[in-house]
Formats: structure tokens, sequence, C-alpha cells
């Protein structure tokens, strides 16, 4: 969620965002309305749905990550009991591919694997374990092909798909090509391949309809474009398939592949029976698309006071072994490949490139977090090599609204990146842990671990991010509400999915705010319904939250104008609060139920930003609505004998243009700070060969609660952004963007180390004790 007051920003109390001014409505901490469902256990996701006569799905599997298809043979898992139906790639009516942007992916592969994991069949029975050891039983004959692995490879390898290895290949021109600093410096960096991990597993299931259609009932972040994607595969037409959407227990983009759901169709279209299927942890780590892990190499041009001249950079984006929105990603890495700076010149070359890893798409920031974590790297080169402070040499180039992207674009947003980080900046600094038995616990790797307290070094550092809201390059993002009111209650009808982000306590919020009705209610989500797109950056709480307050403002004028006509005056002289209506000279007060007098009103509005367009040949264009910023300062201690790190404190300035609700936007920064540790220290889904290694909870290693460090927010400036609906903006990505550059920044103060690769491994921390 994002952010409300002053147009020049009155930052909140230190460590916390602004006081709750009213009970409900617009900037007050409404809790979510399925909050005491989910701490209780009762709320209903998706794994726990159940129809008369279901029949539970398996899908088999590739165990390798490249492979030609000899033969497949179903006779063995047909003949087992209670087994109803296996389909492949030859049951499919319709499109046998699938794809974001490019429709590349086999719903089951028919000829090549193309990934560890990669669907080849499904079957139908009786009881999941029959499903299963069915499954198992399908024979499938590989011809084992050598793995393309290395993206570097992936230019001169033979075409892994008929589209061939290069997804998208991006490079930016800004300035001139012969600019030259005086001092420069460089660097080779690399990423890790980051999960979303979602609390729960993917799950759906499917019902047949009567009229020879399908609902599917799944935890869709983007049920029209599932919609749209099942109805091709299926061969049927769109109005014969409908999406529901059930309890999604969170999501950062791993709820967009379909590929779980258009199996179980299949199934029960051909079997007439509710089919449904709950992913192990195992499927679901090779089923869904991951961050996408990418190599970076910068050249920075500095003149001696440390101002910025050019940027260099060479970004390698792997895709693994389709598209999905690689295109996307890699447009996000290469326009902010220069950060929050102000650089004359910039020449970047970017690609993404198709390999035989794991599926990559889409995860926060995107494409932003792998840059930011170079290009901060490189401000630290830079400030150490002219002998400036970190934060010093971060200020004299910082962006400001005016300033010019090295994509041409006018920065026409707030961009008050000077005061986010001298706010991190001016922060006071935690106390030095006190070396004695007690504080133990207070060491890397906590009272249990090897450490010593002698070789624990603090280090303090600084990272700026910057994230796009809503799609880019051309994207129509425009989303559809309608709001009723009837005897007393508001209903809020829009196919905005709720995905932990506060949509639907946003929309009680924004009706509350204009109708004075305390009583507003969201109506369930599916395909009925006028499309919303899927929950991306921030989109949701834009441009459905817009379409929201437009409908919204359409019914409050349709209950004034009878009483404003009655009394001779104008709509604008009414106004609504606490449930009342009442005039600028009092002469008119009544209630807002009294003013309904029986009758249901309502509207349907939409919401559509200004357009963008993509990114030309020179890497040139206006390619985004807006933009949000993030200062992170971050404190850790690092056992530079052992490498063990512990992050002690992150302080967090944030651009959030009108605080919405107060206590949700703190969720979501000190959430997104959290990913960002995960990030920085233990997330990576590692491979060998192209094969997953340990693809579970235990071999993928989240941080915990005693992991997350002490999270102050010390400032949100709140400086509207004339543009978007209540001049919010987004929240979450941005500090899951910037914190972990943060944390290899402290970790490089406090080791004298370069730490050029995320996650930051043990042997990367280890320096040389001080004499």
């Amino acid at each position: 969620m994002s952010n409300d007051a002053a147009t020049t920003a009155t930052p909140p109390a230190v460590d916390g965002p602004p006081q709750e001014p009213a009970a409900h409505g617009i900037g007050a901490s409404l809790p979510q309305a399925d909050a005491r469902a989910k701490t209780e256990g009762t709320f209903p996701y998706a794994s726990d749905l159940w129809a008369e006569g279901l029949l539970w799905a398996a899908i088999l599997r590739s165990p390798h990550a490249h492979a030609r298809i000899v033969s497949v043979d179903t006779s063995a898992a047909l003949e087992m009991p209670g087994v109803r139906a296996v389909v492949t790639h030859q049951d499919i009516p319709g499109d046998a591919a699938y794809g974001k942007r490019i429709a590349d992916r086999p719903v089951f592969a028919s000829d090549v694997v193309r990934h560890h994991g990669e669907a080849i069949a499904a079957v139908a029975a009786d009881h999941p374990d029959t499903a299963r050891l069915a499954a198992a039983a399908i024979a499938v004959e590989y011809e084992v092909l050598d793995p393309v692995t290395d993206p570097e490879q992936a230019f001169a390898a033979e075409p892994l798909h008929p589209d061939g290895n290069l997804i998208r290949h991006i490079p930016l021109r800004y300035g001139d090509p012969e600019a030259v600093g005086e001092v420069i410096v460089e660097g080779l960096y690399r990423i890790g391949r980051q999960d979303p991990a979602p609390i729960g597993a993917e799950a759906a299931l499917a019902v047949p309809r009567p009229d020879g259609g399908v609902e599917l009932y799944a935890a869709s972040t983007d049920p029209h474009g599932d919609r749209d994607l099942a109805a091709a595969c299926l061969g049927l037409e769109r109005d014969r398939v409908k999406v529901v959407v059930t309890g999604v227990p969170g999501a950062t983009g791993d709820r967009e592949d379909p590929g779980f759901q258009l199996p179980l169709g299949l199934l029960a279209l051909k079997t007439g029976c509710p089919v449904k299927l709950t992913a192990t942890r195992e499927e679901s780590f090779l089923g869904h698309a991951h961050r996408h892990p990418t190599l970076l190499r910068y050249r920075h041009h500095a003149d001696t006071e440390g101002r910025l001249v050019k940027v260099e950079a060479q970004l390698l984006l792997d895709a693994g072994a389709y598209a999905d929105s690689s295109s996307e990603s890699l447009a996000a890495a290469v326009a902010f490949a220069c950060g929050p700076y102000v650089v004359p010149h910039a020449f970047v070359e970017g690609w993404a490139v198709r390999t035989n890893n794991p599926p990559s798409g889409h995860v926060r920031g995107e494409g932003a977090m792998q840059v930011c974590a170079a290009y901060e790297a490189q401000m630290d080169k830079l400030a150490a090599k002219l002998g400036l402070e970190p934060h010093e040499v971060r200020l004299r180039n910082v962006l400001a609204t005016g300033d010019i992207l090295p994509t041409g674009q006018t920065v026409t947003c707030p961009a008050p990146v000077a005061e986010l980080l001298r706010a991190v900046r001016d922060y006071p600094l935690p106390p030095l842990p006190k070396d004695t038995p007690e504080d133990g616990w207070l060491l890397p790797g906590g009272l249990e671990g090897a450490g010593e307290p002698g070789a624990v070094r603090r280090g303090v550092g600084y990272a700026l991010g910057m994230v796009h809201m809503l799609g880019a390059e051309g994207a129509d993002e425009v989303s559809t509400a309608t709001v009723k009111v009837h005897d007393g209650v508001a209903t809020v009808i829009c196919a905005a999915v709720e995905t932990g982000q506060g949509f639907a306590t946003l929309a009680r919020q924004i009706v509350q705010e204009t109708l004075g009705i305390e009583d507003v209610r969201v109506a369930p989500v599916d395909t009925d319904q006028p499309p919303a797109g899927p929950a991306a950056h921030g989109r949701h709480t834009w441009v459905s939250g817009g379409a929201v307050e437009r409908a919204a403002k359409m019914v409050r004028t349709q209950l004034l104008q009878p009483l404003a006509h009655k009394f001779g005056m104008s709509t604008e002289l009414l106004q609504i609060a606490d449930g009342k209506i009442t005039s600028y000279d009092g002469v008119l007060s009544t209630t807002v139920t009294e003013a309904m007098d029986g009758k249901e009103l309502w509207a349907t509005a939409q919401c559509r930003p200004h357009p963008t367009e993509p990114l030309d040949e020179s890497g040139q264009g206006d390619a985004f609505v807006g933009l949000a910023f993030c200062a992170v300062r971050a404190v850790v201690d690092v056992d530079i004998e052992i490498g063990s790190v512990r992050v002690v404190e992150m302080a967090v300035a944030q651009d959030v243009g009108r605080v919405l609700n107060p206590a949700q936007l703190t969720a979501r920064i000190e959430a997104g700070v959290t990913q960002g540790v995960g990030a920085a220290l233990t997330e990576n889904l590692r491979t060998a060969r192209g094969l997953l290694r340990r693809p579970d909870l235990t071999g993928y290693a989240l941080p915990t609660s005693l992991d997350a460090p002490d999270i102050h927010i010390v400032k949100l400036v709140e400086e509207r952004d004339v543009v978007a609906p209540f001049g919010a903006k987004p929240a979450s990505a941005v500090p899951v963007v910037t914190s972990p550059a943060a944390i290899a920044s402290a970790v490089r103060a406090a080791t004298g180390r370069p730490v050029n690769r995320l996650p930051i491994r043990p042997q990367a921390a280890v320096a040389t004790p001080h004499p």
C-alpha cells in the first residue's frame, strides 16, 4: 500500500508512520477484513477447496534439464485401479503453448525438455496417492542432452528453442560516447536466483460446466489473463471459461504461472469430474518463476569531486527456458542501470537469454533489484577511491524532479532522493554490543555460533533505489470498478485481486471516505466482472483504487443532486462525513440513510493512467508512468574469521506520495526490507547443471523472525504525485530493491572486501583482523 499528507512532506515521527486521523476512511489504520480469519486458520485457501465427485491430479515432471523425448508410454498408468485419465500434449485441443507476451512455453513438453521439472503429462485419479503413483508409472524414454546453463554461452550455443536463445537486446545510448572521467572504477557482479517462496504452495480446482466449458478456482493474481490463456489452450470461447479467485496466501509474482491450472482444465473436461491439484513444495519450486540470475559489468567515470560523468554497463539476465516476463525485467534493468543519480552520459547493453536453467519471471522489483546491487557497489568504490564518505558521494549525484533519466524521460513525479538519504544518514546509530557472555546471542551466528567477540566488526552501509509504477513500455493499464449502495451497505465490485497488498482494505476506505458509509463490502473476484489486470507494480493502488474512487464519486453525485436541487445549491456545497450530509451554511443536515430513502444507487467507472511508449533502438522513450524512491542505511556485525553476518538495524526513508493506511504501509515496508535481507544473505535457489538442488524449505534458506533486524522507518516523504489517484505511490517493491545493496555496502565497510555477489557467501565476508 502507499501514503498521505502535504505537498512538501511533513515527516512522520521517527520509527513510525503518522498518527491515524480517523477511525475509518483514507489515512486510517483500518485492519484487513480477512486478518482475523487468516490468523485463526479459518480463511479458505485454494488447497481447502472441495467438490462432489472430486478427482485428484498429479503431474509428471522431467528429471532432466535438457533432453529429447523419444517416447511416452501411459499404458501402465491407465491400467492402475482408480486412474480416470492421463493427458499429454496430444490431448490439447487448442494452443499447445502459452506465455505472457510470447507464447513459447508448452503446456506439456512434446519433443524436447528444456528445464528440470518441465511438465510431461498429468493424471487424474480417485485418490491423491494413486494419482502420484500413476504419474510415476508413466514410462518416458529420454535422450539426455548437454544443458546450456551459463547465460554467456547461450549466445554461441545451438538454439534451445525455435525462437532462438536471445529473447531481447536493449542497447541504451545517451550522451557522448567519447566522454571520459578523471576517476574510473570498474566491477563485475553476480546476483543469485531468489524464489518468491509463497506461504502456501500452488493449488487449484477445475470443475466442468454443463455447456462444455470449465470453471477454474485458483489463487490467481490475474484472473482475466489466466482465463484467456486457458480458453486458448482448451479450444474454448472465453465466455465458456470462468476463473474464480480463491484465497491468495500472499503473492510476489509466484501466482502468475497458469501452468498448474491448464492441466486441470484438460483433465476436468476429459473426465467430466471436478479435478484438484495441490502442489508439493518441491513442485512449487520446480514450476513457478524465480528472480532472474544476473551478471553485471560496470565502469563508472567521475570527476575529482565525485560527480558522475559517464556510466558504462553490460547486463545479462538468465531467463531460464522460456521468455515469461524477461522482456519487461530487462527494460527495467537497463532503464535503471545508473540508479537515482544524474548521469550526463550512459551506455548500457542489456540482454535476456534462454538457458536450460529454471524459468525466471516477475518477482518484486525485477530488474531494478539486480542493478541496484551493482551500481551501489560502484558508488562505494568511487567513494573509497576519492576518499569521500559513501553518503557524500551519493549526495553529490542524486536525482531530483526535473532531471532526465538515461532513457531520455524527464522525471516529472516527486523525487526527494536527497531528502531520503539525509534522513537515514542523520538517524542515530545503534549502540555497539557489549563484549559480555550475556550478549552472546547478539553475535553473528547466535549463542551456539562458533564466532568470538574479538573477531566481530561493525559496518554501516547506504543504498538508494528506485522502481517504476504500473506497467511500462506502452502497457495499457486500465481497471474497472462498480460501487453499489443499498440499505446502508456499500458493495465494491472490482476484479483486482487481494494478494496481501491491501487493496480490499483500500477499497473500503475509499468508499467510507467518499460516501460516509461505514459498512463497505468487497465482492469476491471472478472473470464475470470487467478486467482489472494483474496485481503487480502497485497497480491496484493506482488504477483499481482510482476506478473505485471515480465510481464512488459518481454515486456521491447521484446521492447529493436531489438534495442540492431541493435547496437550490450545487453539490459542491454539500459534504459527507460520519454518515451525515451537511451544507456549508448548516441549513441542510440529514443522514446518508435518510437521503437514500430506500433507493439503490450504483455507478461503474474506469481508471487509465497516461500512456507510455516502448524503448526505441537506442533505449530512449517515455516508458514509465511514475517512479518511487527509497534510501536505506544498514548496520551489520560481521565475524571476519568465519564470515557470518548479522543485520543489526535497517533505517528506511521512503518516497510514498500519501499515506493511505499507516499500519498497512508500515507492514509493507517491513516485509519488503525482510525480503531484501533474504536476497542479501541466504536466498539462492542453487542448481547443478540445470538441476535444482534441494528444492524445499530446508535447502532454500528463508529469513525467519530471528533473522529479521530492527527496522526503523525514519521518514516517509509525502509529496503527492499529482497524476496518481490520491497522490500515492507503491510501497513494497522499492525496499526489496534497495535493502540488499545496503547490506552489501555495510559488509564492505566492515570487512574491506569487495562483496560483488548476492547472496553474500561467508568466504566473501572473511577478512584479515585489524591489528
